[in-house]
């Protein structure tokens, strides 16, 4: 196996999807902007090489893929509302152009980049046209965070078509660690809480998962995939708590009782990924 390049790899989700490849038999190169002691005993406990590099600069983009055969692009600024909002606009943008580029400039085999369910029209203070939102719920960005993404998911289309690399956008939903699911139980007095997102969530092992499934995937081109939990973060089911919060929105199919209401049915029949992890795993314990 060549190496995989990830960016962002001492973030939340970054550590997870290096375990994961580490775990599979993959070579990594951690890439990342903030290498304190801390990132660095934690590579070192690993036994990983761990770079230090400014994404938003191309030149240092180039020089962080330059040994490696694919990269997992998971740097960004995480969400709406952390930076100013120009801010969060033009710095995501950068990386993501940046990293595009240095891939094609340096002839890597595949590309496969965090997106974010956002550019789906979350949060969902306009109600969604249709449920589950899948892929075609597209492009609908609410903010520049989210424009970042769909302008990210444009660039990679074109970036891809000149020099030939599959590129895989994984819209991701709101990522969970283990111990985030200790607050799940108080979410559910109130169902217009986390309403803004469908109730969804995903645990970042899936997330893992669907990095290294998108990395040797069948695709060409530029592709795109929603990536959630098999279920919503509810108690309730999720039928119910649509007629509830938005009545005025048709379900497409019939529905599983907790059901997630994104849709990862084309990532199920693409990538081959089916989420394994649930918060009720952990809180029905």
């Amino acid at each position: 196996m060549s190496t995989v390049a990830v960016t962002g790899a001492t973030g939340k989700t970054g550590r997870v999807v290096v375990a994961d490849l580490l775990e599979q038999g993959y070579d990594v190169l951690a890439v990342d902007v903030s290498v304190g002691p801390v990132e660095r005993a934690w590579a070192d406990g690993l036994g990983l090489q761990l770079l230090r590099a400014d994404l938003t600069d191309y030149g240092q983009a180039v020089d962080a893929l330059s040994g490696a055969g694919s990269v997992v692009h998971l740097a960004n600024i995480p969400a709406p509302g952390l930076r100013p909002a120009a801010l969060t606009l033009t710095t995501n943008t950068a990386m993501n152009d940046n990293v595009f580029l240095a891939a094609a400039h340096n002839k890597l085999d595949r590309v496969v980049w965090a997106s974010s369910e956002t550019t789906l029209g979350l949060p969902f203070d306009v109600p969604p046209r249709y449920a589950p939102v899948d892929e075609d719920h597209y492009p609908h960005p609410t903010s520049t965070y989210a424009l970042s993404k769909v302008l990210g998911e444009t660039a990679a289309e074109h970036i891809s078509g000149w020099s030939g690399i599959p590129f895989v956008a994984l819209r991701l939903s709101n990522v969970h660690l283990v111990e985030d699911y200790a607050r799940v139980p108080g979410y559910w007095s109130d169902p217009h809480a986390r309403k803004w997102n469908l109730w969804g969530y995903v645990d970042a092992r899936d997330v893992a998962q669907a990095c290294r499934l998108a990395l040797t995937a069948a695709v060409t081109g530029a592709s795109s995939y929603v990536i959630a939990a098999a279920d919503t973060i509810m108690d309730r089911p999720s039928a119910e708590l649509l007629a509830e919060v938005f009545p005025e929105v048709r379900l497409t199919r019939e529905i599983g009782t907790h059901e997630t209401l994104l849709s990862v049915r084309r990532a199920r029949e693409v990538l081959g990924y089916e989420p394994r992890y649930s918060w009720r795993d952990v809180l029905d314990q």
